[in-house]
């Protein structure tokens, strides 16, 4: 019997800082380029992995990563924890609540998005030669694993790419972060089901139909009294006072841990349980976005990287590698999300002209697919081919994401920021301290300004907006808006707060720059690439300095005619040609 002593000790810690420190160094020089750092870290792991390393540098190879059964459990523990919390952090990014109550059109495009690349997927695998099958007598089971792999979208990853092009607060990522929370419920849902189902020692009806009580019975146990239990919990605490955000952290994980034990009893993966404790305390009000942004760079910044480049020390993605399949993974992967969504998209009354970015935010696979097919190799469900080619269809369909969104946005017509702005809307210093106040001095500007609005129904439909989803993006900047029926034209309204505004901010930066949108109801070009083009304009750090440095009035409007319209409009703003999108919905 062997144990564990401190040559394995030394040896596990030079592991994880190769594993860590290429993983991460790289994944951020990826992320310069707007590329996902998912695809750093599994090319790291292919790199030192017997794909590179272990080919070329057998010796180098089996001396950082020997055949040793302990040296592996120990990078193996570590790997699982990672993923373990990836879900908890995962589950914390979907707000429940949001997305029912807009579950009608959310629940259409989700339903929409999982029947239809189930249906793409299990006619595209099903008749897949038998050598791809671990036991092709488990055809049928196969196909439907495989099926279940092409309904999950990658919420994270999308949630990037709103982040970045500015329309992760605005109504369109609203509507697609709901669209996705409802996905990865049901998707994840039917994963484990599948799962058990495989897993069980005799499929009887019995057996399926025990997994798929307890499965949706856990589910809708944690999301009906589990989230009033945690928030209330949550509240608790901090009427208490504890300590932020170490205190949050602790009671996360712990019911992370709790559900999860509870799930793996039960013969549910302990992933789903992760998951669902995740969903549960993302309903906590109290917990900060400050805090889960915590919680979300300490799971991403320590962990995740480890486990994705620990999947490229298992698998040797040279000698799996088959192109055909990797191929149609990728096909039939981006080619079904994409269908799916758009066919929800167009049940719902979505304008038209936002359909094409919904449904191509619906096609990245992403970790979580990733995370599907290692769980069910580890099952011995699927081979070592078939593994690689969702890795790469994942890998694929997350890079592609951003520049196909990119040129979705550039096809449409041209507007600036700048149009809508004027020096009467400007406040150089905001004298309010809280989000309302803002709100409200910003408002009476524009109904000043436009000398026909009501301030209470701007300031009460920006609030009725922010308690839903707040604005705050990050980097000191809010853009509440609102969209009003009976209106004209869209306006726009800046304040700067030196003293900085708490406005529940992911990053924990108080708000110091703050834009007011008003769009007349239904015209949604205008709205999404106004948006887009603020948070892309004030992105840059320098770009924010010369708006604090501005030393008049004349000279900070003239600094924000600069920045809001570097990008040269096509013609005057008509909202006849915008509305014309909305007559073919």
């Amino acid at each position: 019997m062997h144990y564990l002593d401190e040559s394995h000790i030394l040896l596990f810690l030079l592991q994880l800082f190769v594993l860590m420190g290429c993983a991460r160094g790289f994944g951020e020089l990826l992320r310069h380029w707007k590329q996902p750092a998912l695809t750093a870290e599994i090319l790291v792991g292919i790199i030192l992995g017997p794909t590179i390393m272990g080919r070329f540098l057998p010796v180098v190879h089996s001396f950082l990563f020997p055949a040793d059964a302990i040296q592996q459990a120990m990078l193996d523990t570590i790997a699982w924890l990672g993923v373990l919390l990836l879900l908890l952090d995962t589950g914390l990014e979907i707000d429940f609540s949001v997305a029912w109550r807009q579950r009608g059109n959310a629940f259409l495009i989700a339903i929409s998005d999982i029947i239809i690349p189930m249906v793409v997927a299990f006619a595209a695998v099903f008749f897949l030669p038998g050598r791809y099958m671990v036991n092709p007598d488990q055809r049928l089971v196969f196909s439907l694993f495989m099926a279940t792999v092409m309904t999950i979208s990658a919420l994270p990853v999308a949630a990037r790419v709103f982040h970045d092009i500015g329309l992760l607060k605005a109504d369109l990522g609203f509507l697609v972060m709901s669209a996705l929370t409802v996905n990865d419920i049901i998707g994840w849902v039917l994963f484990t089901i599948i799962l058990g189902i495989f897993t069980s020692a005799t499929a009887a009806i019995g057996s399926i139909a025990f997994i798929f009580a307890m499965t949706v019975g856990f589910a809708a146990l944690s999301l009906t009294l589990g989230r009033r239990l945690s928030a209330a919990m949550f509240d608790s605490l901090h009427r208490l006072g504890m300590p932020e955000p170490g205190t949050s952290l602790t009671i996360t994980v712990l019911l992370g841990l709790l559900f999860g034990t509870f799930t793996q009893k039960l013969g549910i993966h302990a992933l789903f349980g992760f998951f669902i404790a995740g969903v549960v305390v993302g309903e906590a009000k109290s917990v900060s976005e400050q805090t889960r942004g915590v919680i979300s760079q300490m799971v991403h910044s320590l962990f995740v990287p480890l486990f994705f480049a620990n999947i490229g020390l298992k698998i040797d993605f040279i000698s799996d590698f088959d192109p055909l399949l990797v191929a149609l993974m990728c096909g039939v992967g981006v080619f079904g999300r994409y269908l799916g969504a758009w066919i929800g998209v167009t049940l719902t009354k979505v304008p038209r002209i936002n359909r094409d970015l919904i449904a191509i935010a619906h096609t990245p696979g992403g970790m979580m697919e990733i995370v599907v097919a290692l769980l069910a190799l580890e099952a011995r469900l699927i081979t070592g081919p078939v593994f690689v080619a969702i890795v790469f269809s994942a890998v694929f369909s997350s890079v592609l994401l951003g520049p196909w969104m990119t040129r979705s946005l550039t096809r449409r017509r041209k507007v600036t920021p700048a149009q809508f702005l004027s020096k009467d809307t400007v406040i150089p210093q905001l004298a309010g301290a809280t989000t309302e106040d803002v709100i409200s001095e910003l408002a009476e500007k524009i109904t000043e300004s436009t000398g026909s609005l009501d301030k209470e129904v701007l300031v009460g439909g920006a609030m009725s907006r922010e308690r839903e989803f707040g604005t705050a993006i990050g980097n000191g900047i809010a853009i509440p808006h609102v969209r009003l029926a009976g209106i004209r034209d869209p306006a726009l309204a800046y304040g700067h707060s030196p003293q900085g505004i708490r406005w529940n901010e992911p990053d924990g930066i108080a708000v110091e720059d703050v834009f007011f949108l008003m769009t007349p109801d239904g015209v949604n070009d205008v709205h999404v690439q106004v948006l887009a083009c603020i948070a892309t304009a004030m992105t840059p750090p320098q770009n924010r300095k010369r708006l604090h440095d501005a030393r008049s009035l004349d000279d900070l409007f003239g600094i924000l005619q600069s920045l809001l319209g570097e990008t040269k409009a096509k013609g005057k703003f008509s909202k006849h040609d915008d509305r014309k999108s909305k007559q073919h919905t």
